[in-house]
């Protein structure tokens, strides 16, 4: 999915450092973690234990030798230190991939730079270390969907405290969620009961402009009608944050 950074730049300027959402009018909108699990169709499985700390946990080389299969010697040599976080090429990656006998062995690296490089993208063409630390809690069926939006939270912060920075994040599903509540779509509701439903392959086919300048996408939030917004995304299923009030459907939490 392309990343239209005019778009991208204009949507950071709206994003609130006090209250952790972006301000449209008179309407509040933030990414939630069952946004989130619904767009990466991610099951609902131990939601808050990727926070917690893992005793005894391994070496960066360690957990690099379990996924890899490597020997020591060839981790070791690989390793780099990039600023404050230390890291391995996705050059050695990449020529691991190719030759590594294992199938398995070649999914799991594969997986692990992709998570390093489009979900985290800390260091330029570099895995980073705690990419490692998330990546060996998955096979224990801990979803990543807190760490992803904590990653979304945090970067908009820091770079409007800085004035500047780059986006560490998953950038491609925070524009979608975005699609998903100012430009209309059709009505998916009967579609995202099927398992074959993909919302993020509708979007990759759905063709956007990318001519739009910076400054005409600050106007067009600045003048953002409430009617122009969804608050409820249309493939969000019913779940338990969505109540009735009397004979009101789909009333808003206070709060994020």
């Amino acid at each position: 999915m392309k990343v239209d950074k005019r778009l991208f730049q204009a949507l950071a300027q709206f994003w609130n450092l006090t209250y952790s959402c972006f301000p449209f009018g008179k309407v509040d909108l933030v990414p939630t973690i069952e946004e989130y699990m619904a767009l990466l169709r991610c099951s609902r499985i131990q939601v808050d234990i990727i926070y917690s700390k893992v005793v005894n946990v391994p070496t960066f080389s360690r957990k690099l030798m379990n996924i890899t299969g490597m020997s020591e010697q060839w981790v070791t040599a690989r390793i780099k230190q990039k600023g404050d976080s230390r890291c391995i090429p996705w050059k050695n990656l990449i020529d691991l991939i190719l030759v590594h006998p294992d199938t398995k062995k070649k999914i799991d690296i594969f997986a692990l730079s992709i998570y390093g490089m489009v979900v985290f993208p800390k260091a330029l063409g570099h895995i980073d270390e705690a990419v490692t630390d998330l990546f060996d809690q998955l096979d224990k069926r801990v979803t990543p969907v807190p760490v992803i939006l904590a990653e979304t939270f945090r970067t908009p912060n820091a770079c409007r405290r800085a004035g500047e920075g780059r986006f560490i994040g998953y950038a491609q599903l925070l524009l979608a969620w975005l699609y998903s509540h100012f430009w209309k779509v059709d009505n998916v509701s009967y579609r995202v009961f099927s398992k074959s439903y993909s919302l993020l392959k509708e979007i990759v086919t759905t063709p956007r402009r990318d001519d739009i300048s910076e400054e005409k996408w600050m106007v067009i939030f600045q003048n953002l009608q409430e009617e122009d917004i969804e608050w409820r995304a249309l493939w969000l299923l019913p779940d338990e944050i969505l109540y009735r009030c009397r004979d009101f459907d789909w009333v808003p939490l206070l709060g994020i």
